[in-house]
């Protein structure tokens, strides 16, 4: 008997008001090792943002390793340069809201300012630019107080906005794969989220 000949394991209802304690204990088996997979499955949509939005001298792949590589060079914590590396990671899928899903995808896994940096880097970085598309650069101001607002700031002011250079010796993915699947093997939800800063880790 082969592994084609054995049925896969799957629950029993087809609606999930008439699910068991057993279909749902077997799901959960079952979802663990995808979930333990989750920072290997993040490093591969990476590279689906080579190519994407058009107009830049570098594309969003390039881009998110050149701001991840700023930030580890700038002696950053291994949490803030994963949040660099994977903070535009929406930009294909939801150009519209990408900071909103790239916070979204980081969220089981670091501490709250980290979380709140990627969330509103898009508002923030609009300090550079909003002022030539006739928004408000000042916009950001409506989060000053925030605990979280300077290093947001810092964020985009020294690494996000610098990192549109295509002359830049930018680190390869290889160089951050061991830090994403160090951040993403976190239990989700778990204590570093109830953190207001990530811990100052380097690996």
């Amino acid at each position: 008997m082969t592994e084609s000949d054995i049925a896969p394991r799957v629950a029993a209802y087809t609606r999930m008001d008439e699910g068991t304690v057993e279909d749902y204990a077997l799901q959960s088996e079952l979802a663990e090792p995808f979930i333990a997979s989750t920072g290997e499955r993040v490093l591969t949509y990476l590279q689906g943002l080579a190519g994407g939005l058009l107009g830049f001298k570098v594309d969003r792949y390039e881009h998110s390793l050149q701001t991840a590589t700023r930030a580890w060079r700038a002696g950053e914590c291994e949490e803030f340069v994963v949040a660099a590396l994977v903070h535009d990671i929406g930009d294909v899928l939801a150009p519209e809201n990408h900071a909103e899903l790239g916070a979204s995808v980081l969220r089981p896994y670091v501490a709250k300012h980290t979380y709140w940096m990627v969330l509103q880097h898009g508002l923030f970085q609009g300090y550079y630019y909003f002022d030539k598309i006739g928004l408000d650069p000042n916009a950001r101001e409506r989060h000053r107080g925030h605990p979280a607002f300077e290093m947001t700031e810092r964020f985009c002011r020294d690494y996000d906005q610098m990192s549109f250079d295509p002359d830049y010796d930018t680190m390869p993915i290889d160089h951050f794969r061991s830090m994403v699947e160090r951040i993403f093997a976190r239990k989700p939800w778990g204590a570093h989220t109830e953190r207001e800063l990530p811990l100052t880790d380097r690996g």
